[in-house]
C-alpha cells in the first residue's frame, strides 16, 4: 500500500511547491457534483493514504438545496462545502480553485459540464479536470481541449459488474475501453484471433507468473469480446434460435389475443352463442339437419331474406330476432377488424408481439446503464430483450442497430414483464432511474419466477444491501458506489480501467499519460513492457483513438495515452517515468565547479 501511494506523495510534494492564492501548502482538489456519485467520490478521497497524512484538502460544490433525498456528501466530516446553483468563475473563485490540483465535474449534464470546464479553465488554467460524460463524441472533445483530463462514464463503469452478476460471474472479469469489451478467459476457451495478451501462467498452481515474458506461455488471457461464441456454444444457440423460428404458431395466437379489446370480444361472443342457440331452435322446429340449419340460420341473420307471414309465430319471432342479431353482428365485425388492426400496429411498435424465448437476459431501463449493459451483454452474444416506459429512450437507437427487440410499457407490471418471456429468461436486470419501479420490476419478477436471478439497481448503497437482504434479491448494486473509486483515482491522476484478480496477485488497467520532458518522451513503446510487470496494450496520440496493435518502435511523445496492464509496483515505476520532471529548487546550492 506504501509502495502503490509513492507517485502519489511525490505529485503532493510537487504541488505543495506551486504558489497557492491562500497560502495553504496542501494538495487541494475541488468536486462539484448534486447526486451520490458526489458523496461516494469523496468519500474515497477521504480514506486516500494522502488524507490520512493530512496531504490533502477537499472542497465540495454542492446546489443550495439537495436535489433529492440521497446523500450528496454535505454532511460529511473534513469537508469544505460551497453551496451554489450555477457554475462559473464566481463560484470557482469562491471554492478556491486557483491554484489547485484538480477539479471533478460530476453533474449528469455533459453540455453543462463542458461549459464547466472551459469557466474553470479561465480561473486556473493548469488543472487537472476529471468529467463525467455519457457522450463519447463530447467526450473526444474535452480530452482535444484539456490535454490533462479524464473523461469518465459511471455508466461505462458500473456496466461490467452488472453484466457480470448477471451472467453469474463472481467478479466483473471483464471491462470496456476503447470501444472494445475485453474479459478475462482461458486460453482454451477463446478464438486466437480474439486474444490481446497473455494475463498469467497458472499451470503450476503454487508458483503462478503473471505478465509472463512468453505470452503463449499464459494459461488466462485478456481477449476481446466480439459477439461470436466459438466451437459447439455458437452451433447451440443457432440451434436454439432456428427452433424458435419454426414456432411461427405461438406468434400468431399471441397476436390475435391482442387484436381486440376485452369488450369487444365479449359482445362478439355472446352475440355468436345467441345467433346459435337460435339457429338450433329453428332448425329443431323445421327438423332440418344441421347442414342446412347451419345455411338457413347464416342466411337469415345476415341478409334477412325469405319472410314468410305463413309461418307458425314462433318461427317468425326466432326469424325476426336473428335479423336483429345479424344487424348487430355487421358493425362488431368491423369493429373487431379495425380495432384488431390498430391494436396490432401499436404491439408491434411497442413489442408486445414477441416469440417465447428462453436463457435470455432482460434489461429494464435503457438510460445511460441500461444501454452500456444491453451492449456488453450483446458482445458476449448474450440474447437481450430491453423494457423501457418511454417509445425513444436513450439507448432506441443502439438498440435496433444490434437487433434487440424493445418493448414499450411499465415494468413495474406483470403483463409487461410477461411479454419480455421473464419466466424462462436466465437473468432480470433492473437499472432504470426509478428506484420505486425497480424494486417493483424486481420482486414482480420473482414471483413470475422464484429461482430468477435478478440484478437490481438502487441508488442509496445502503438501501441496496437492506433489499438484498429483506427480500432475497440476489444482487443489488448502486452505480455511483461502483463508479466512486475510479473517479476519486482520477481526480489523483491515477485511471484505474479495471483490477483482474489472478490468485494472490491483482492486475491493474490503467491508461498514462506521457508529460513533457518525462524519462518516456522520446523513447519507443518497446521500453514501456517490462516482463512480469508491465505490459503495453494500446497507444493513442492526443485526441485520437486507441491502437490496439501498436508498432513497438513508434517514438513516445509529450500527451500520448499508454493503456497497460500492469502489477502495482510495475504501475507506479511507469507513474514515476510519464511524470514531468520535478522543478528545480531555487534554494538549493548551486554545483561546484571542477578545480583546474
Amino acid at each position: 500500500m506504501r509502495r502503490m501511494a509513492e507517485p502519489l506523495l511525490d505529485r503532493a510534494r510537487r504541488a505543495g511547491r506551486r504558489l497557492r492564492v491562500n497560502g495553504d501548502a496542501r494538495a487541494h482538489y475541488v468536486v462539484c457534483g448534486r447526486d451520490a456519485l458526489a458523496y461516494w467520490v469523496v468519500r474515497a478521497l477521504l480514506a486516500t493514504e494522502l488524507q490520512a497524512t493530512g496531504r490533502v484538502r477537499i472542497t465540495l460544490v454542492v446546489p443550495e438545496r439537495p436535489r433529492s433525498d440521497e446523500p450528496d456528501g454535505r454532511d460529511l466530516q473534513g469537508v469544505e462545502v460551497v453551496r451554489a446553483d450555477r457554475l462559473d468563475e464566481v463560484t470557482f473563485q469562491r471554492a478556491g480553485l486557483a491554484g489547485a490540483d484538480g477539479l471533478a465535474l460530476l453533474h449528469q449534464d455533459d453540455v453543462g459540464n463542458m461549459h464547466a470546464a472551459l469557466c474553470a479553465q479561465e480561473v486556473e488554467p493548469r488543472l487537472r479536470l476529471v468529467v463525467r460524460m455519457f457522450n463519447t463524441g463530447l467526450a473526444n472533445g474535452v480530452r482535444q481541449i484539456f490535454p490533462d483530463s479524464a473523461v469518465l462514464s459511471d455508466a461505462s463503469m458500473a456496466a461490467p459488474a452488472f453484466v457480470a452478476a448477471a451472467l453469474g460471474e463472481v467478479a466483473p472479469t471483464h471491462f470496456r475501453h476503447g470501444g472494445r469489451t475485453l474479459y478475462v478467459a482461458r486460453r482454451d476457451d477463446v478464438r486466437p484471433g480474439d486474444v490481446v495478451c497473455g494475463v498469467a501462467d497458472t499451470h503450476d498452481p503454487q508458483q503462478v507468473r503473471v505478465l509472463p515474458a512468453e505470452e503463449s506461455a499464459a494459461d488466462v488471457v485478456l481477449a476481446e469480446a466480439t459477439g461470436a461464441p466459438p466451437g459447439t456454444e455458437l452451433a447451440a444457440r443457432r440451434l436454439v434460435r432456428a427452433r424458435r423460428r419454426r414456432r411461427p404458431l405461438t406468434v400468431l395466437l399471441r397476436a390475435v389475443r391482442s387484436f381486440a379489446t376485452r369488450k369487444i370480444g365479449i359482445a362478439v361472443i355472446t352475440l355468436l352463442a345467441v345467433i346459435g342457440v337460435l339457429g338450433w331452435l329453428n332448425g329443431s322446429a323445421t327438423h332440418a339437419d344441421w347442414g342446412d340449419s347451419l345455411y338457413l340460420t347464416l342466411v337469415t341473420a345476415l341478409s334477412g331474406q325469405d319472410p314468410d307471414p305463413n309461418k307458425p309465430v314462433a318461427q317468425q319471432v326466432m326469424q325476426v330476432v336473428l335479423n336483429l342479431a345479424g344487424l348487430a353482428l355487421i358493425p362488431l365485425i368491423t369493429a373487431v377488424v379495425v380495432d384488431g388492426i390498430v391494436n396490432a400496429r401499436l404491439a408491434l411498435h411497442s413489442g408486445r408481439i414477441q416469440p417465447e424465448r428462453s436463457r435470455h437476459v432482460v434489461v429494464v431501463g435503457l438510460g445511460n446503464v441500461g444501454t452500456r449493459v444491453m451492449a456488453q451483454l450483446c458482445d458476449f452474444g448474450v440474447e437481450v430483450v430491453a423494457i423501457d416506459k418511454l417509445p425513444e429512450p436513450r439507448g432506441a437507437a443502439l438498440a435496433r442497430r444490434l437487433g434487440v427487440p424493445l418493448i414499450v410499457g411499465d415494468a413495474a407490471l406483470e403483463e409487461t414483464l410477461q411479454a419480455a418471456s421473464v419466466g424462462t429468461c436466465q437473468a432480470l436486470v433492473v437499472v432504470s432511474t426509478d428506484d420505486e419501479t425497480n424494486l417493483q420490476a424486481a420482486l414482480n419478477g420473482r414471483a413470475v419466477n422464484p429461482e430468477l436471478q435478478v440484478v437490481l439497481r438502487l441508488f442509496d448503497g445502503h438501501f441496496a444491501e437492506r433489499v438484498q437482504q429483506a427480500f432475497g434479491i440476489g444482487v443489488s448494486r448502486s452505480v455511483s458506489y461502483l463508479a466512486a473509486p475510479s473517479f476519486a483515482a482520477a481526480l489523483l491522476d491515477r485511471a484505474v480501467i479495471a483490477t483482474i484478480p489472478v490468485g494472490r496477485h491483482a492486475l491493474l488497467v490503467t491508461e498514462v499519460s506521457v508529460a513533457a520532458g518525462s524519462s518516456l518522451d522520446g523513447r519507443p513503446l518497446a521500453a514501456v513492457g517490462r516482463a512480469e510487470s508491465v505490459r503495453l496494450l494500446a497507444h493513442a496520440r492526443a485526441g485520437q483513438r486507441l491502437d490496439w496493435a501498436p508498432d513497438p518502435r513508434l517514438v513516445i511523445v509529450a500527451g500520448d495515452r499508454l493503456t497497460v496492464v500492469a502489477r502495482r509496483a510495475g504501475l507506479n515505476a511507469l507513474l514515476r517515468e510519464a511524470a514531468p520532471p520535478p522543478p528545480e529548487d531555487p534554494a538549493a546550492p548551486a554545483p561546484r565547479q571542477p578545480e583546474e
